[in-house]
């Protein structure tokens, strides 16, 4: 199958989940080596596998598989030509005590599960090999009684050690010695016996220093008392190693020899680690091995993603009175999950997974199955959405035979809608002749009107509950859906002549003309107006906007032939370009009939001595008289 698609339907996710029940990393590893087979007899075998395993679970048996290892890089280390240490012999020796319980168990389980109980046939015991390292290795050590050699070694080793401490225990009780030592012990370092001395009388003390303390206030010392026995304890020593790789690469022999019938122990348990990890998973999902074709009949009755919790079941058919389904609904309704669903329960079933579905579920067999789901675009190639798309597409069509499944979400969007559509059909209708089951989702009417009248293609539809707008992610097959965008419009509060108006282009396409018209001629009066307001006529005394400062002034002087106005602006007379303000209040609003508009130009002092005058005021005639001077 293509990595791509795999991915798309989240296939390793699914193989992740059934390895965590996996007892050994075995059959993780057959596990991660798994992939979906075209051969309807292996699919059919591996499905009788997991029934077999799910069988002999639910009469509360359990293979024993527990303190099973992967001993795999072991058997490399022997091919390498390397021995195995003492740690490697063990573990082998615990394999091999494995193997030989899981093939007494399976011996009378041919009632339950005849194939897996004939995979225990295959088991080879190797019974002699595993009491002869269980004689020669203790925890992770050669035990003596591994040979009379080394029982012999390690004998006179622990005489020569015996000695040596004889020599020390001396020396410490020398009361000459006293006062050179800093502790009364002997300590062992790197291997060699030592006596604590003072590091102030260290050229006191005929010997070796092995090894100082962090403070550099201690020397260990080997005296040369014992320089003698020290010496023959190392070559004890050596002897001792020798005599130990002997036996290691005797026992690592005995293994090599067998190493072919250990390898096919292997095989046969991992296989029964991930048969039983398959088995666990199918009883936590009540799953159900489906009847099985290849002819691409697929009948799923109350199905489930197997990546969802609570997941609605899925009731769908293709393949018999029709071999293309176009699936319709509104967006978030659960199409590309239907899609996703058919597409991992064929990848389930023919990896050997049971599914959780209800009897008289059927899958097809298929030899390859594609899917163009989601966004491809790439970057680095330059793609956009809709080229990686088609690119896809192109591939997939070369690819593709009779015995193919098809997963198509969205086919052809991504560019004009009558083109795109036009493209898809064309695409379904090749497939179609191939021979191909397809099944793709699609918001174009034009793709579901070519499915209703075509005689091998089938309409379905996602169904919606309208008074709440909640998807009911349940596929009606038969039955053409819609995106439901008028209904969700209208709820969300687009009036209704809006609405209706919509209704009418889909029906129709006969859009409104006449009001696109009258609405350009509406707008020019608008302008029309706009322009006989800027070019208002200015009168003295009303109340205009500064555009240029947003500030009020008052006109002096009324439009002259320049299009200047002058107004009265904070005690100052200026003049401006009619533009260049804006009309706040008529002078006929602002002040009543036959109001003096002169007295708004002139200050209050002026407005005060000329009311003084014409009352004969002395004081006011004497200031006149004072500033003419």
């Amino acid at each position: 199958m293509d990595k791509t698609t795999l991915e798309k339907l989240n296939y390793y996710e699914l193989k992740e989940i059934v390895k965590g029940y996996c007892i050994s990393g075995l059959g993780k590893s057959l596990i991660d080596k798994l992939e979906p087979s075209s051969n309807i007899k292996i699919v059919n075998k591996r499905l009788d596998e997991t029934s077999e395993g799910r069988r002999l679970l639910e009469a509360s048996y359990h293979i024993p598989l527990s303190g099973i290892f992967n001993i795999s890089p072991h058997i490399e280390k022997i091919e390498k030509g390397s021995s195995l240490d003492p740690e490697d012999l063990t573990m082998i020796s615990d394999f091999l005590r494995g193997c030989n319980k899981i093939k007494i168990f399976m011996k009378d389980k041919e009632g339950y599960a005849p194939t897996l109980s004939s995979y225990g046939e295959s088991i080879t015991e190797l019974s002699y090999i595993e009491e002869e390292i269980n004689r020669c290795i203790r925890g992770s050590v050669v035990d003596s009684n591994a040979s009379k050699e080394l029982k012999k070694v390690r004998r006179l080793i622990d005489e020569c050690e015996g000695k040596i401490r004889e020599r020390l225990d001396k020396f410490l009780k020398n009361s000459d010695n006293k006062k050179y030592i800093q502790e009364f012990f002997i300590s062992k370092r790197n291997g060699r016996y030592t006596i604590p001395i003072k590091s102030s009388y260290k050229n006191y003390v005929k010997g070796v220093i092995i090894e100082s303390s962090s403070k550099g206030t201690t020397v260990f010392m080997e005296p040369d008392v014992v320089s003698r026995y020290t010496s023959e304890l190392a070559n004890l020593k050596i002897e001792e190693s020798i005599e130990e790789y002997k036996i290691l690469g005797m026992l690592t022999e005995m293994i090599n020899e067998r190493i072919r019938d250990l390898k096919i122990n292997i095989e046969v348990i991992a296989e029964y680690d991930m048969i039983w990890a398959k088995a666990k998973y199918s009883n936590e999902i009540s799953g159900i091995k489906p009847k099985l074709n290849d002819h691409g009949y697929i009948k799923i009755v109350k199905g489930k993603y197997p990546l969802l919790k609570n997941a609605v079941p899925l009731d769908f058919e293709i393949g018999e009175d029709y071999r293309t389904l176009i699936i319709t609904g509104p967006n978030a309704g659960g199409k590309t999950v239907v899609l996703k669903t058919v597409g991992i329960i064929t990848l389930a079933v023919q990896s050997g997974f049971h599914i959780e579905a209800k009897e008289g579920t059927e899958i097809s067999v298929f030899n390859n199955l594609f899917v163009d789901i989601g966004d491809n675009q790439s970057i680095e190639n330059a793609l956009s959405t809709f080229s990686s798309h088609v690119k896809n597409l192109a591939e997939i069509i070369k690819q593709s035979t009779k015995s193919t499944l098809l997963l198509f979400d969205e086919i052809g969007s991504g560019t004009e809608p009558n083109e795109g559509a036009a493209l898809a059909i064309a695409i379904l209708e090749e497939l179609y002749h191939k021979g191909c089951i397809t099944i793709a989702t699609t918001h174009y009417g034009e793709i579901k009107n070519f499915s209703e009248g075509h005689p091998d293609f089938e309409n379905a539809a996602m169904e919606f509950k309208k008074d709440t707008l909640e998807p009911l992610y349940k596929l009606h097959i038969g039955k053409t859906g819609d995106s439901n965008a008028l209904y969700i419009s209208k709820k969300m509060g687009i009036s209704d002549s809006i609405i209706e108006r919509t209704r009418k282009y889909i029906e129709t396409k006969d859009y409104n003309y006449d009001l696109i018209r009258s609405s350009k001629v509406i707008k020019k009066r608008e302008e029309d107006v706009e322009a006989v307001e800027a070019r208002y006529n200015y009168s003295v005394g009303d109340r205009i906007i500064l555009l240029d400062k947003n500030d009020s002034a008052i006109v002096y002087k009324e439009i002259d032939d320049l299009n200047n106005l002058v107004v009265f602006y904070k005690n100052d007379f200026i003049e401006v370009n009619y533009k260049r303000v804006k009309l706040d209040v008529k002078a006929s609003e602002l002040y009543p009939e036959g109001y003096d508009l002169n007295q708004l130009f002139t200050s209050y002092k002026e407005r005060k001595l000329e009311h003084d005058i014409s009352r004969g005021s002395k004081k006011a005639l004497k200031k006149i008289r004072k500033n003419s001077i």
